[in-house]
């Protein structure tokens, strides 16, 4: 396993100095963010980034994310187009080694909460998903500026955006994600590079959008499509672990087994009804999650691949980017170590 740490760049508060001073660190989590959707990545940006991320002595481990356009996930006719500006990207991260890509199909939103600052007991904060207060929001009328809405939408290009989706079914979106694979992975395997989907978050519909990355029967289907070494999962315990009915261990030693779980977020979340949880400290007794046997099962299936911590408290006053603090992730990422290291030491 390869301990790795989400960074924003260059405008991120957590430095790479930071990120290198955690114990066990080996790499870096992140991507190009001053490059429209769609666009093809620059070489010289790729190795500029790279070469920044060297120079703190650490590794550029992953690229999270190259983000899929709306019209390849609608199935419109430009997206040929800008399916070749991923592949081209594909190819220029490949070039400058960059081993792996996370990546979602998730329409319209990425990760989605209700609340950025939940006040936990101990006076930390967490994000939380409210299943009661979502069903609520109208994300054509209302003013959202929390995590996973995509604030570069006016009301009126969300409205048209919502409506585009009114007539793709779960299968069209599949099929739309199938047309996809079916082009970028031969230019991923040609790359040397893995394509790592990372499930939707939360792991169920919101505002009636289709979702086909949710549990183990839809990742199986989109990776056994196109049945690569270079197509498999990122495996989100937070996001996959929101749903009670997702055998987390079972999905593990699944795609485990098969060589197609190429990167791990292993966090932790507290379910706090059928539809609603709030981020927790890593710590297995925090959570509804067992981090323990989550990092066993890894271990038992040979993961060798990058990990990391996810969305983190914010504590001891911090400020800045909500879930992403350096002070609780690192905390995460010092505990993930440790059981790692006592697994390793018990079944050597």
């Amino acid at each position: 396993m390869k301990m790795t740490f989400r960074w924003f760049g260059q405008n991120d508060p957590v430095t790479l100095q930071n990120i290198r001073q955690i114990p066990g660190m080996h790499g870096i989590v992140t991507a190009l963010y001053d490059v429209p959707v769609g666009e093809a990545w620059p070489a010289a940006s790729i190795a500029a980034l790279k070469e920044t991320i060297e120079a703190a002595g650490l590794r550029l481990a992953v690229i999270e994310s190259v983000p899929v356009h709306e019209d390849i996930k609608l199935g419109r006719p430009s997206r040929d187009r800008l399916i070749e500006n991923y592949s081209q990207t594909i190819r220029r991260l490949g070039e400058a080694g960059v081993p792996v890509i996370c990546y979602n199909f998730m329409p319209v939103f990425d990760w989605t909460r209700s609340q950025l600052a939940y006040v936990l007991p101990d006076g930390s904060t967490t994000l939380t998903f409210e299943d009661e207060t979502i069903s609520r929001m109208d994300p054509v009328l209302g003013d959202l500026s929390l995590p996973g809405w995509d604030s570069s939408y006016t009301k009126e290009e969300m409205g048209q955006l919502i409506d585009a989706y009114a007539d793709i079914t779960d299968e069209k979106l599949f099929e739309n994600l199938a047309y996809f694979l079916e082009r970028v992975i031969p230019v991923a395997e040609e790359a040397g590079v893995v394509m790592a989907i990372h499930p939707d978050d939360p792991p169920w519909p919101i505002f009636g959008l289709p979702r086909i990355v949710s549990n183990m029967e839809q990742l199986r289907r989109l990776t056994e499509h196109v049945d690569s070494p270079a197509n498999g999962i990122t495996f989100c315990s937070g996001s996959l672990g929101a749903n009670a009915d997702n055998d987390l261990l079972a999905i593990i030693r699944h795609f485990g087994s098969k060589g197609k779980l190429h990167f791990a977020h292993t966090r932790n979340i507290l379910r706090t009804g059928p539809r609603s949880f709030q981020e927790s400290a890593h710590l297995s007794s925090a959570g509804s999650i067992d981090m323990t046997a989550v990092l066993g099962a890894l271990h038992e299936t040979g993961f060798e691949g990058p990990l990391r911590p996810d969305h983190g408290r914010m504590i001891w006053g911090e400020q800045g980017r909500p879930g992403y603090g350096l002070f609780d992730r690192a905390l995460g990422a010092t505990y993930l170590n440790g059981i790692w290291e006592a697994i390793s030491k018990t079944r050597s």
